[in-house]
């Protein structure tokens, strides 16, 4: 049986992203299943990879991209009794998810719970698992307190407005004026970065800045993020837009700064969040934090913000609406 998947062919634009045709399925090998995916993400992590700038992969084109899934199981490798044919799973793949079908390691997989729209339930994978645990594990925000995130109208944004709404806090969104009326509605108070200083902004509206701020953004944000916090506060730092995109800031030159910054007396701290590194070393955590998440969807307190739904074979299209920073929420590959 044949099989579509999308490959990276050479490190570089969209354009490198192709559709192949595959003559026949995947098998599993003992301790994996063989996946029929429903739907993976397109995510900013997604165009690192695509442009070999991401740390965590090492692998060489011809590969393929895609960090999270949701989809059913459609065959057993030997000795696999965890789960069963047609039940619905997710993960977190980092790379292999622009593919209609996948072998997947059996201890890797998140049940999905009946009843999930498999477009929403992908877009609590990354988002908001990236959302909540920079939250509750790193910043350990309590209730009311007072934050800013970056990119506030994008699929991490969207998220950390919807889970911070449930704590009660005070939140301020920096964004494009297109995206404000997005960010008011989920409860937070808009910042345009392009057209006035935001840190002066900030400081005119909370009076001594904030507790956390969340940066993706890198490069002078990072430093500019610093300057918004109040004493006793951290930057939660979690992305190099700047340096991907060819904006100012370098991957590695930001790392060190946000991990050296700890050492100024100033009273305020760093982090560096990095979804993959924290469940290498909490591997319990991930498939903890997901099933909270899940369990959220299904009551209703969270609901992804879903800028598009995009066939597989358009993943070129959605990198491009991705570069573009104009999608608000997040853009979803249906398969």
């Amino acid at each position: 049986m044949r099989y579509k998947r999308v490959i990276i062919t050479g490190f570089g634009g969209p354009e490198v992203l192709q559709v192949v045709e595959e003559t026949a399925l995947p098998e599993p090998e003992p301790g994996e299943v063989r996946i029929k995916v429903l739907a993976a993400g397109a995510a900013f992590t997604d165009v690192m990879i695509r442009k070999g700038m991401y740390p965590d992969v090492k692998e060489k084109p011809p590969f393929s991209p895609g960090y999270d899934l949701v989809g059913v199981v459609d065959k057993l490798g030997e000795g696999m009794t965890r789960f069963k044919v047609g039940q619905r799973v997710a993960d977190l793949t980092v790379i292999g998810a622009y593919s209609e079908y996948l072998c997947l390691p059996a201890d890797r997989l998140v049940p999905v719970p009946d009843g999930l729209d498999a477009s929403e339930a992908v877009s609590v994978i990354l988002a908001y698992v990236t959302a909540y645990q920079m939250l509750h594990r790193i910043a350990k925000v309590k209730a009311r307190q007072r934050i800013l995130i970056h990119g506030a109208g994008g699929a991490v944004g969207t998220a950390m407005l919807q889970l911070g709404r449930l704590l009660d806090l005070e939140m301020y969104g920096t964004a494009s004026e297109s995206k404000h009326g997005l960010i008011a509605q989920t409860g937070a108070t808009p910042i345009d970065y392009r057209s006035e200083d935001w840190v002066t902004r900030l400081y005119d509206l909370t009076g001594d800045g904030v507790d956390f701020v969340f940066d993706p953004i890198g490069g002078v944000s990072f430093k500019q993020s610093l300057k918004a916090i109040r004493p006793g506060g951290k930057l939660v730092a979690y992305g190099f837009y700047n340096a991907v995109m060819g904006r100012g800031g370098s991957i590695p030159l930001d790392f060190i700064r946000v991990k050296l910054w700890n050492l100024l007396p100033n009273g305020r701290s760093t982090a560096f969040y990095s979804i993959g590194a924290l469940r290498k070393k909490n591997p319990d955590w991930f498939a903890e934090d997901l099933s909270k998440l899940f369990a959220l969807l299904g009551q209703g307190d969270i609901k992804p913000v879903i800028a598009a739904r995009i066939p597989l074979v358009e993943a070129r299209r959605a990198h491009e609406l991705i570069e573009a920073a104009g999608a608000q929420g997040k853009i979803v590959l249906i398969i």
